[in-house]
C-alpha cells in the first residue's frame, strides 16, 4: 500500500497540471519534452518503480525495528520517521551536489520535496499496517 500511494503521489506531483511544467522550465527545458535519448519509458518507469520500492522497503525496515521495541508506535510516529528520513536524508543528501553543480534550487525543491512527502505518508501507512 505504501509503495502504491508513493508511486501515485509522484505521478500526481509531476503531472502536466502540477509541477511538471514548472520543473521542466526551471531545468531550462522550455518545450517540456524529453529528447529521444532521454525518453526511454522502460528505463524511466522501471527506474522509478525500483527507486520507490527501495525507499518504501527501507522505511518499512526501520519502522519494523522501532515497533519491535515500542508497541505504541503508530501512524504519527511512522510519519515522523518517514519525514525525518525524507527531509534529513533524501532531500539534504543531494543539496551539496546541486549547489556545487550549479543547479537551480527550485529544481532541487521540486524533486526532493516529493520524496519527503512520499516517505512521510509511507511511514504512516507502514506503521498502521505493520
Amino acid at each position: 500500500a505504501a509503495f502504491a500511494v508513493s508511486f501515485i503521489s509522484g505521478a500526481i506531483w509531476f503531472g502536466p497540471k502540477t509541477f511538471y511544467p514548472v520543473w521542466m522550465k526551471a531545468k531550462g527545458n522550455v518545450s517540456g519534452q524529453l529528447t529521444g535519448e532521454q525518453n526511454k519509458p522502460v528505463l524511466l518507469f522501471g527506474g522509478t518503480i525500483v527507486g520507490v520500492l527501495i525507499q518504501t522497503l527501507t522505511v518499512g525496515l526501520i519502522i519494523n525495528s522501532l515497533q519491535l521495541h515500542d508497541s505504541s508506535f503508530g501512524a504519527l510516529s511512522g510519519a515522523g520517521v518517514g519525514f525525518a528520513l525524507g527531509v534529513g536524508i533524501s532531500m539534504f543528501s543531494s543539496l551539496s551536489h546541486r549547489l556545487f553543480g550549479g543547479e537551480n534550487l527550485k529544481v532541487w525543491v521540486i524533486e526532493t520535496a516529493n520524496d519527503a512527502i512520499n516517505l512521510t505518508i509511507a511511514g504512516a501507512i507502514i506503521a498502521i499496517l505493520n
